[in-house]
């Protein structure tokens, strides 16, 4: 059972809920229905009733009643049908992929209101259906029957929607956010005219039917009494003895509607008018007439409503008896037309000032919402503009709230850019002070390596002074001790030279965020520049890195070396400090050719980036290395390719294996 109930937990719901609502909805149509109706007395739920129709007014409206319930199960059944197992689903919903949570998210939103139209449209259609199908003909008491009933379906539609919505409301608070919104909007004048124009339908309807009930009323009783002193008075003052006294008194009886009219009913059970011709009457008329107006005093209904009736009265003839009676219409066609227009008039009246209410709300909420957006995509660089505040209800809070977020915003950009020149200064100088570090590391070989040279030369311009005028001192030794010389300052100019280079690097990378002039250089020197600036920090980690260069070195590059250089160092950084420690690691730079771009890529196999990482490793400044970084590096490296180069950063990465980052240079 458990398991059952989880299946269809949404059907099962809903189906609870529609079935309360519309069994709500039928007792209330049941006790209303015969005042709106004008139902005739003693007519309803009785014998006379059972008799006429073989079905008594409680089965009538109960078979509708499960009608609609059934109509309402098969269309909740049908269009909840991707619920099933949603409990389930939800638990896996990590699983799910982010287009198939976006179109289950398009649908919770959509699915209430289809609900919402077939609980209003196919109950009308079926009883419509029917009543051609068994009457064919379209009658004014039919037409009321569906209005009221149209009326008490759409109150019932409406809660269930309101219902179901916050039912599927619980389904979408569990939901992941998803970046992918293409599902159909639906406006907010739409939303609202959903829920309140069956409102206005409703309250429009019951009004028309309640004041049009009252007015037959009212009327039916002055008509029956204005016709029935009428008859009693022709029946005290006239002598009638004969059929012919009875027609002659008949046709003498002016009446004010041209469409009412006189009959008599003779012992022989026919209905004739003044000129002797015979008439038809309902089988509802006759039964009333014979069974129910006399303890009615002599009033007759033509059917269930009080639209037309008769006034009666008996009259004894040689023993048999006769009933005189006037059929009148209680409401005119032009009354009917009243009504019929007033009602139309209203509705249209109502549906504009609710198009012009909900497209002002709508108005003012998407000022709020378009503001939100520009702010979020980056769009509203005027961040002193403010939404004027136009009313002071709910939309106003909102407005305020919003030119506070503005406010808000202003200082916090003018913070951020306070701070800014400082935190990359921050990073640039950590960064300098990090290869100052590798620098004066590398300085210290040469700068030891000339000393040495110095104290040799030095040791060798003794020895040649002490041997100026020693005549064992050949002609060779002079050469040999010149020669020395010679081999020693050779030495001293080439680690001079690689200091020079180093000062250069360094003294580039010092003015690499100011000067930004753009220049050429190769591959090689590139590698060079590299290999000077990266030497201690790899050495200093014993992290092996292993050059591949698949193109040709004098290959150039058009750009400021010394930017591509921070780059290649950054991420070199990045992939030694991934690590973390471990000695004896490698780390591949790979320079090839590839579609009319120059491709370097730096691979490491430190086991990957976080999650957590990944998906804004460019866009923010994000950081793995807690305190101790900026989150700057990538950031800005990322800037420098694409504002530098006209190229792309990018990066691929395995968990458990290491990451690879791509730069690409168009050649």
């Amino acid at each position: 059972m458990k398991k059952f109930y989880d299946k269809y937990y949404i059907q099962l719901n809903l189906m609870f809920i529609l079935t309360i609502a519309a069994l709500i909805m039928m007792t209330s149509f049941y006790l209303l229905l015969p005042t709106l109706m004008n139902y005739a007395d003693g007519t309803v739920g009785t014998a006379f009733q059972h008799e006429l129709e073989n079905a008594d007014y409680t089965s009538q409206v109960l078979s509708i009643g499960m009608a609609v319930i059934a109509i309402y199960w098969l269309v909740i059944f049908f269009k909840t049908k991707f619920l099933i197992n949603i409990n389930s689903k939800l638990r896996n919903i990590s699983e799910m992929p982010e287009q198939e949570i976006s179109a289950l998210r398009g649908k919770l939103f959509k699915v209430p209101y289809s609900i919402y139209l077939l609980n209003i449209i196919l109950p009308i259609i079926i009883v419509a259906t029917v009543h051609t199908l068994t009457v064919m003909a379209l009658t004014v008491k039919m037409l009321k029957l569906t209005l009221i009933l149209f009326s008490f379906i759409t109150v019932t539609s409406t809660a269930c929607l309101v219902l179901t919505k916050r039912l599927f409301t619980q389904i979408l608070a569990k939901l992941p956010d998803s970046k992918n919104h293409n599902y159909k909007s639906l406006k907010l004048s739409s939303r609202i005219a959903y829920h309140i124009l069956p409102l206005f339908i409703v309250g429009m309807v019951f009004t028309a039917f309640g004041g049009y009930s009252r007015l037959v009323l009212e009327k039916s009783d002055a008509l029956f009494a204005l016709h029935k002193e009428t008859l009693s008075n022709i029946k005290m003052t006239h002598n009638i003895r004969t059929y012919s006294d009875l027609l002659t008194v008949a046709r003498n009886i002016n009446l004010e509607d041209s469409v009412d009219y006189v009959f008599i009913y003779t012992p022989d059970g026919k209905y004739i008018n003044t000129q002797e011709q015979e008439i038809f009457f309902s089988n509802f008329f006759v039964k009333y007439m014979h069974e129910l107006s006399p303890g009615n005093n002599g009033r007759v209904y033509d059917d269930y409503g009080e639209d037309s009736q008769a006034a009666i009265e008996y009259i004894d003839i040689n023993g048999e008896q006769y009933v005189l009676g006037i059929y009148h219409y209680v409401l005119s066609t032009g009354t009917l037309s009243f009504f019929f227009f007033t009602f139309i008039f209203l509705f249209s009246l109502n549906i504009f000032i609710l198009l012009l209410f909900s497209n002002s709300l709508s108005s003012d909420l998407k000022r709020i919402s378009q503001g939100m957006l520009d702010i979020v995509e980056g769009k509203d660089t005027n961040s002193n503009k403010k939404i004027p505040l136009f009313s002071n209800d709910e939309i106003g809070d909102l407005t305020i709230a919003f030119n506070k977020i503005q406010d808000l915003t202003r200082q916090n950009i003018e913070r951020i850019h306070s701070s800014q020149d400082l935190i990359v200064e921050k990073e640039r100088l950590a960064s300098l002070g990090q290869m100052i570090g590798g620098i004066a590391h590398n300085l210290k070989t040469p700068i030891m390596s000339i000393a040495g040279a110095a104290e040799a030369l030095s040791d060798l311009i003794k020895e040649y002074h002490d041997s100026i005028g020693n005549f064992d001192v050949t002609v060779e030794d002079h050469h040999e001790i010149a020669k020395e010389m010679n081999e020693w300052v050779e030495k001293s100019r080439t680690h001079l030279s690689y200091m020079s280079d180093v000062i250069t690097a360094i003294k580039g990378q010092a003015v690499a965020f100011s000067e930004q002039e753009s220049t050429t250089f190769t591959i090689e020197d590139l590698l060079r520049h590299i290999d000077i600036l990266m030497k201690h920090e790899l050495n200093n980690a014993l992290i092996t890195l292993n050059t591949y260069i698949i193109i040709k070195p004098e290959t150039t590059i058009k750009g400021n070396i010394n930017s591509l250089v921070q780059v290649v160092n950054n991420i070199m950084s990045n992939a030694i400090q991934a690590y973390g420690g471990k000695q004896n690691e490698q780390i591949d730079l790979t320079i090839h050719s590839e579609e009319e771009k120059i491709v370097i890529s730096i691979q490491d196999y430190a086991g990957g980036l976080p999650d957590n990482v990944k998906d804004r490793i460019f866009k923010k400044m994000v950081t793995t290395k807690g305190k101790g970084g900026t989150g700057l590096g990538l950031f800005m490296s990322y800037s420098n390719i694409k504002a530098h180069f006209n190229g792309n950063l990018r990066f691929e990465t395995e968990a458990g294996k290491g990451t690879t980052f791509y730069i690409e240079i168009p050649s």
